[in-house]
């Protein structure tokens, strides 16, 4: 059952150690992904329990259900987006829970598997991480929007120093032929964007990062989540969020330093805690994400 999960989850240790994990508590894994933090959670506390929480139905189908088999009665499985936590809270008649993990990253699962996300495979430019939640693909935005929108959409989500030349690339390009894969969007941009010897990513990956960013709603569905999780934490409940991009770490960090303000949240990390070298070497995912940890009062 192990070698399904070849998706490595990071920070496993710095997860382990700011949740702490006790008998007899109940987790809440709103990210569930492939299963690597929920299998390590239940793993490190034999007597506790985890609530495991994805809006991508086929990961909790495919990795959910060996980890159920594995752990009876210890895990539960619930479909569903984040963001909507306090209506799933309310359906699942969940009153309170002892600690949250949430990582916002992108698994390599789904870069591979997902129809859009990633710049090396040829498919269709979707970029939903659950169809069933979000109605947009990539190519219509692509297609619908302004010219200053998409600029925007590159500029403030995916951080792309060309994203003026890649916009205007994009509206003149759509009026001959309508861009409808990743390849006809990466080589697009592979012409509009210099080519830099010392930059190892490709060139289009700012402008996917955005895209699926901007499809998904993963700023705003960020910002939900936070003010659900802290309703239904105990007193001296965990609530333990990673991130892998500068906006998302950003508005976690602002959250926590609001509630913190008002006598909410006690923050446990007094600076982000990043991976160590050692395990970007094992994990390259890891390089970017940034954990940071707080206590309901």
């Amino acid at each position: 059952m192990d070698k399904l999960f070849y998706h490595k989850p990071v920070l496993v240790n710095e997860v382990l150690h700011y949740l702490d994990p006790q008998p007899e508590k109940i987790y809440l894994d709103v990210t569930f992904g492939t299963g690597g933090h929920t299998k390590a959670i239940l793993e490190r506390e034999p007597r506790c329990k985890v609530i495991a929480l994805d809006w991508d139905s086929v990961s909790l189908e495919k990795y959910g259900q060996p980890l159920v088999e594995r752990f009876p009665s210890r895990l539960k499985l619930v479909w569903g987006n984040f963001a909507l936590l306090y209506k799933i809270i309310k359906k699942e008649k969940i009153v309170a829970v002892d600690g949250i993990l949430a990582d916002f990253g992108t698994s390599q699962i789904q870069i591979k598997e997902r129809p859009g996300f990633s710049v090396y495979a040829d498919t269709i430019l979707d970029m939903r991480m659950s169809p069933a939640h979000q109605k947009i693909t990539a190519a219509q935005v692509l297609q619908d929007s302004s010219e200053e929108k998409l600029r925007e959409i590159f500029w403030q989500l995916g951080e792309e120093n060309h994203a003026r030349q890649i916009a205007r690339a994009i509206v003149l390009g759509r009026k001959k032929k309508k861009i409808k894969t990743t390849r006809q969007l990466a080589d697009l941009i592979e012409r509009v964007v210099p080519k830099n010897r010392k930059q190892k990513i490709h060139p289009a990956t700012r402008v996917f990062q955005a895209l699926r960013i901007y499809v998904n709603k993963e700023l705003e569905n960020i910002t939900s989540f936070l003010s659900s999780a802290c309703k239904v934490l105990t007193p001296s409940g965990r609530l333990v969020c990673i991130s892998f991009h500068s906006l998302e770490d950003r508005i976690v960090k602002r959250f926590f330093k609001e509630k913190s303000n008002e006598g909410i949240l006690k923050v446990l990390t007094e600076t982000v805690i990043l991976a160590s070298d050692q395990e970007v070497k094992i994990n390259p995912s890891a390089r970017s994400a940034k954990l940071r940890a707080a206590e309901r009062l």
